[in-house]
């Protein structure tokens, strides 16, 4: 990944160029709460939006992308497939519904939300349908474990082009995150701020002062330096605006590695085989 900038992107298999920053909207109410966020956002320079089904905010975020004075085609946007709507005839309805939540005509990037037993093969060919049909211009999965991803690669068309996980010190998962670079699937990480617990953590802290940067900042840099998209979500526009400014320091190797060996593996969400 050439790390350069906020609009500084990683291109996918396909040639699709993803911004590697991004914001997402997990938890944000809709109406005035989403809209503003994404409005700060695309203010302070982001040019990516995460949202999904499951977050009942998509309207509020294809509100706010249309009222920034944005053109649809520079701002990358995300959304996912939720787990009840999972097989084939079921995710083209939902993608169908999402994009008129949303207001656009297509999508940059579809996921399928959790690896539903029985269900994600059927939904990935519905995926790889409206991929092929120019509807959205990447395909990925999100909470795939490495045999997740190893059935679905038996029988797939298309392998996912992007893989989001929860990603944060305490949870690096290195093996999952060497398989998908092995394969071409694009990392990603969500609660990469281990929903704010981040801040509390005094190795980062420390590590913060070396640089002149709080925890955050060095938690994000550090995502992008292990070639991982990263997507912090934030209602502050204060923090929103901070969370951009991880361009001008680089981690010195000794400092990746001591952030890696914070793992614990240990979640703040569901573990992928078991959150039904």
């Amino acid at each position: 990944m050439n790390i350069t900038d906020l609009q500084g992107t990683v291109q996918l298999r396909n040639n699709v160029e993803m911004p590697y920053v991004g914001l997402g909207v997990f938890q944000m109410s809709a109406g005035n709460e989403v809209e503003s966020a994404v409005h700060d956002a695309l203010e302070a320079g982001y040019i990516h939006i995460d949202t999904a089904a499951a977050y009942n905010n998509e309207e509020g975020v294809g509100k706010a992308i249309r009222e920034s004075g944005h053109h649809r085609e520079n701002i990358f946007v995300t959304s996912k497939v939720w787990n009840s709507n999972q097989g084939y005839d079921s995710t083209l309805k939902a993608f169908d519904r999402s994009l008129e939540r949303l207001g656009m005509d297509y999508l940059d990037l579809f996921l399928i939300h959790w690896p539903v037993n029985g269900k994600y093969k059927d939904t990935w060919k519905a995926l790889e349908k409206l991929y092929n049909e120019g509807k959205i211009k990447a395909i990925g999965v999100s909470n795939f474990l490495q045999h997740h991803l190893e059935d679905l690669m038996r029988d797939c068309n298309e392998v996912p082009m992007v893989n989001q996980m929860e990603f944060h010190p305490y949870l690096v998962q290195q093996s999952l995150l060497d398989f998908c670079q092995a394969h071409e699937i694009q990392y990603e990480a969500w609660s990469p701020l281990m929903q704010g617990k981040i801040t509390k953590v005094p190795e980062l802290i420390q590590m913060g002062e070396k640089y002149n940067k709080n925890a955050v900042q060095v938690v994000l840099r550090w995502n992008l330096q292990k070639g991982v998209v990263t997507i912090p979500k934030s209602t502050h526009k204060e923090r929103i605006e901070s969370n951009t400014r991880i361009f001008d320091f680089e981690l010195s190797q000794e400092d990746m590695h001591a952030i890696d060996s914070l793992d614990r593996n240990q979640r703040i969400g569901p573990h992928p085989d078991h959150f039904g």
